[in-house]
C-alpha cells in the first residue's frame, strides 16, 4: 500500500446517501472501494453504471478480463486492485502462478501466446495509451471489433481506478491479499 491511512476514509453506511444505501442493500459489507466513492452520490450512480459493464457485462470471458485487470493493477501499483481482483481472478480461473506471473515482465516464460498478447496489449496501454500494430494484429486474430473495445475500456477504467484508490489511500478489505509475497 502507498498509504499507510486513507486521506478519504470509507463513509460509514449511517451517513449514505438513500440511492447508494439502495443501491448497496443486500450485498453484504461493501467493500472500502464503494464506501469511498460514497462520499460523492452523482459520481457513484454514473461510476457503477459503466463499471458494472466493464466487470459483468462485457464481451471479455471473465478469466481473460481479470488477467487484464491484474496486469493494469500492478502496472498502476494498486495493492488494492491487484488484490481485489486475485480472489475474483481466482474464481474465474487463474491460478497461483499465473497471478504471480502477471508481476513480472510480459514475456515471462508460462504465457500461452495470447495470453502473453493481453499482457503486452495491457502493458502498451499503459505506457502509451497505443496499442502496437503487431499486438492490434493478434489480438483480431481472436477478439471481435467489441471485445477489442471491451479490452480498452477495461484498462482505462482499472487504470481510473487505481488511480483513486492509490491517491484516496483505500485500504486492504479484510481477507484481500493485495500483491504476492515474489512480485517482480
Amino acid at each position: 500500500m502507498r498509504l499507510d491511512k486513507p486521506r478519504v476514509p470509507p463513509l460509514p453506511e449511517s451517513e449514505w446517501d438513500p440511492a447508494i444505501a439502495d443501491r448497496l442493500k443486500g450485498r453484504g459489507s461493501p467493500p472500502n472501494v464503494m464506501r469511498t466513492i460514497a462520499h460523492h452520490p452523482q459520481l457513484f450512480k454514473r461510476w457503477s453504471v459503466f463499471g458494472n459493464h466493464v466487470f459483468e457485462k462485457s464481451t471479455l470471458e471473465p478469466r481473460e478480463r481479470e488477467l487484464i485487470m491484474l496486469r493494469i493493477g500492478w502496472r498502476c501499483r494498486s495493492a488494492y486492485e491487484f488484490g481485489q481482483h486475485t480472489l475474483i481472478g481466482k474464481r474465474c480461473g487463474l491460478t497461483d502462478e499465473e497471478i504471480t506471473r502477471l508481476t513480472k515482465p510480459a514475456d515471462a516464460p508460462g504465457w500461452s501466446d495470447f495470453d502473453r498478447t493481453l499482457v503486452t496489449a495491457v502493458d502498451e496501454l499503459h505506457d502509451d495509451s497505443f496499442i502496437s500494430e503487431p499486438t492490434w494484429q493478434a489480438l483480431t486474430e481472436r477478439y471481435s471489433t467489441q471485445q477489442i473495445i471491451d479490452l480498452v475500456f477495461t484498462v482505462g477504467q482499472y487504470t481510473l481506478v487505481s488511480m483513486a484508490l492509490n491517491t484516496f489511500g483505500v485500504q486492504l478489505d479484510d481477507g484481500v491479499p493485495g500483491f504476492p509475497d515474489d512480485a517482480g
